[in-house]
């Protein structure tokens, strides 16, 4: 009886990734033009505020991959750790990193500058720095070696099991890795587009017992930054698929399973990464004009006497992001804010109104009248 080939991996036409360049060519080129201006507005930055967005991707970056997998991490434990690796950390205060979150940084950082070569070493490296005690959960696993067992992704229990994955037998990890290694280090092919096949086919190949979804997130980092030729790092890709998680893992078992993909096409995955890359481009640009817009207001409310009370209030409005904090400022937000008074919040209010720092907000008024930062109008 012959058997059904149901996996990518089983198919004749595996280890090849073929896609429709033409469906492709005009989201590549948005990509590669908004990575060009990332660039470009960064190169002109204060290296303050270079520093500052860095470490913020980074955050996010470590957060969301985490995320993605359902580890649920303490923001301020992962700034610490990044911290400690991307900036002056010699005056480091209240330092809330842990092993766990300085190995998740570790392998950030070396994914992002170190340009050298991938082996199994260095991924092995990766892995450690993933799981230093040996664990994952409450289960040991092989830890800087490849996977020994049979692997299937599986949801469910019972008769309402599914299997929505079955990784290549163990004995052929070894082979596949040398193919994949080659091709990282030696195919000659569009940033993009490599990141994406990257990405996908260490999914496919599955070499270790768990955290195969980290390090095929790392690599596709590792393609960008080795590929664009960037020695930083600047946007969370991660975050922007934890923004379509679901969709992420919809389109990497369709992808996988040629049920779904029965004309080995692989454009429907391309795309959806390389938009991926393209929305945390987008979102980081985003972030700079931010910044850029808090500089200017704070360049112009230093020239302007204001209390401890306002400063407060009108960072936390800053920090909240144009149009982000939620149904306004008001009297009594001012108050639980600072601890003033209704009298006081009024007249500090006012105060700010009158300096041009804060304006009312259109189809509020009377005792609902509600406020905003008056933004500093773009040329």
């Amino acid at each position: 009886m012959k058997s059904i080939k149901k996996w990518v991996w089983q198919s004749p036409e595996y280890p090849g990734f073929p896609f429709v360049r033409s469906e492709l060519e005009t989201l590549l080129v948005q990509t590669a033009r908004d990575t060009g201006i990332l660039e470009g507005t960064i190169r002109a930055f204060d290296e303050k505020y270079r520093e500052s967005l860095q470490i913020d991707a980074a955050t996010e970056e470590v957060l969301s991959s985490s995320e993605i997998e359902g580890e649920i991490l303490q923001r301020d434990s992962v700034r610490s750790s990044v911290l400690k690796k991307l900036a002056d950390s010699s005056g480091l205060r209240n330092d809330r990193s842990t092993r766990h979150t300085d190995g998740l940084v570790d392998v950030l950082i070396d994914s992002s500058f170190n340009h050298a070569p991938l082996n199994a070493e260095r991924l092995h490296g990766w892995h450690n720095a993933l799981f230093p005690t040996g664990y994952s959960g409450l289960a040991r696993i092989r830890v800087a070696a490849w996977r020994r067992e049979e692997m299937s992704v599986v949801s469910g229990a019972g008769f309402k099991e599914k299997v929505h994955y079955q990784a290549p037998p163990p004995d052929r990890i070894e082979e596949e890795m040398i193919r994949f290694f080659d091709f990282v280090n030696h195919t000659d092919a569009n940033p993009y587009v490599k990141s994406a096949v990257a990405h996908l086919w260490f999914v496919i190949i599955h070499p270790y017992d768990d955290g195969n979804g980290r390090i095929a997130r790392a690599i596709a980092n590792y393609v960008l930054a080795k590929e664009l030729g960037l020695n930083h790092h600047y946007f969370s890709i991660s975050s922007a698929v934890m923004e379509e998680k679901k969709r992420y893992y919809e389109i990497l078992e369709k992808s996988n399973n040629l049920f779904y993909n029965r004309r080995y096409d692989f454009t429907p995955w391309v795309r959806w990464h390389t938009e991926m890359i393209r929305r945390a481009v987008e979102h980081a640009l985003e972030i700079i004009r931010t910044v850029v817009k808090k500089a200017k207001f704070w360049e112009k409310a230093a020239k302007l006497p204001l209390n401890e009370k306002q400063i407060k209030v009108l960072n936390k409005l800053l920090d909240a992001g144009e149009g982000n904090f939620k149904g306004g400022l008001t009297n009594k937000k001012y108050q639980s804010i600072t601890g003033v008074t209704q009298v006081t919040a009024s007249r500090h209010i006012r105060d700010l109104v009158k300096k041009g720092l804060l304006r009312e907000m259109e189809g509020f008024g009377g005792r609902s009248t509600r406020y905003e930062v008056a933004w500093e109008e773009e040329a």
